[in-house]
This record gives C-alpha cells, structure tokens and sequence, in this order.
C-alpha cells in the first residue's frame, strides 16, 4: 500500500529519523542485529536512511525495497559499498533466492499490507536456515488511534499482535523476543535450521 501524503511526510523527517536512530534500531541491536558479513534484506526501506543504520554493522550486502518509486527516488546519492534499491512489493519476492537472506528488517511497515501473511511467507522463504527477522510493528488499535489523531485516513489494514504472532509462527519463524515500547512491538524471529 502506498503512503499518504501526509505519512509520506511524516516518514521522510527529521523527528522519523532520530526516532528510529536512538529507539528502533538500537533495541534491533540490542536484540541481536549486530553481526557483520550478513546478506540484509530491507522491507519498506523508505528514502534509505535505514540502509545508513544498518552499514554501520558492515553488510555483506543490502538490498532495500519500497512499493513506492518515489521513495526509491530519494535513495539517489546513496553510496554505500554492496548496497543498492529497488521498487519491488514484498507480497512477492522471487527476486530472491530461496534462503538467500541472513537478515531481514523492517521499521514498521507490514501494517499498511494486507496480504501480510503473504509478506511473512516470502521473509521465511528468502531466510538462511538460521537467519532472522528483526520487526516493528504497531497493532490496529495504534494505527487506528493515529490515524484519528492526525487524519492520515489509512485504509483499514493491520492486526492486533495475537494475530500478527500467529502469524509469524504460521509462516514457520520462531519469535526469540518480543520488547514493547509506546504504540510499537519490535521482535526478533528466526528461521529454525
């Protein structure tokens, strides 16, 4: 689903990028997306300040996707070694080989699908035997109450976080840990093997 136009500009400033610098990816580092040499997969990768944070771990590789080309156009300038963007839906990713991803991550997007049972399917598929899904998500009590608060007018998606779990564990990941902070859920699911 695309954003609008006032997600689009809530997502693309500088208040979202502290925010996800000093909260959401230290607590992903915090439960466990350190190691370097990883092949990291980013879904819903926005202008690709995302892919900045994650560099500092030194990627194998990255690769981060959006739906929306118009956010791919604001990863233009971007040089970071072994990185690169693509305008792709995540309900499909046979651009990747089965279990050719160590890391997959995404800052709280899968809300705004709402095939995103399909999502999860395609993160296990792409997924090494071993690897892991580092994700925040907001349940749609959240996304329900923001979108009153400021008029964002969010076509009904999401889950609560029963149903978001269940999930996960449908696809076939493992959730490691679950940390609660404000509206948002982050967790670390693996791929047993």
């Amino acid at each position: 689903m695309r954003l609008t136009i006032l997600e689009f500009w809530a997502m693309n400033n500088p208040l979202r990028r502290c925010i996800q610098r000093r909260f959401e990816f230290r607590l992903f580092q915090e439960m466990g997306l350190t190691e370097p040499g990883k092949r990291i997969l980013e879904i819903g990768c926005g202008s690709g300040y995302g892919a900045r944070l994650l560099s500092t771990i030194k990627p194998a590789s990255y690769v981060g996707i959006d739906i929306m080309p118009e956010q791919i156009e604001r990863t233009k300038g971007i040089d970071l070694p072994n990185t690169e963007f693509a305008v792709m839906d995540a309900t499909d990713l046979s651009a990747f080989e089965d279990a050719s991803i160590d890391y997959v991550v995404v800052f709280g997007i899968l809300h705004h699908i709402p095939a995103w049972k399909t999502v999860l399917s395609e993160i296990e598929r792409v997924l090494a035997p071993g690897g892991s899904l580092f994700i925040e998500e907001l349940p749609k009590t959240s996304t329900n109450m923001i979108d009153r608060l400021f008029h964002w007018h969010v076509p009904e998606a999401g889950f609560t976080y029963a149903e978001f779990e269940t999930g996960m564990m449908d696809a076939g990941l493992e959730i490691l840990e679950t940390r609660a902070y404000g509206f948002f859920n982050s967790y670390c699911a693996r791929k047993p093997g």
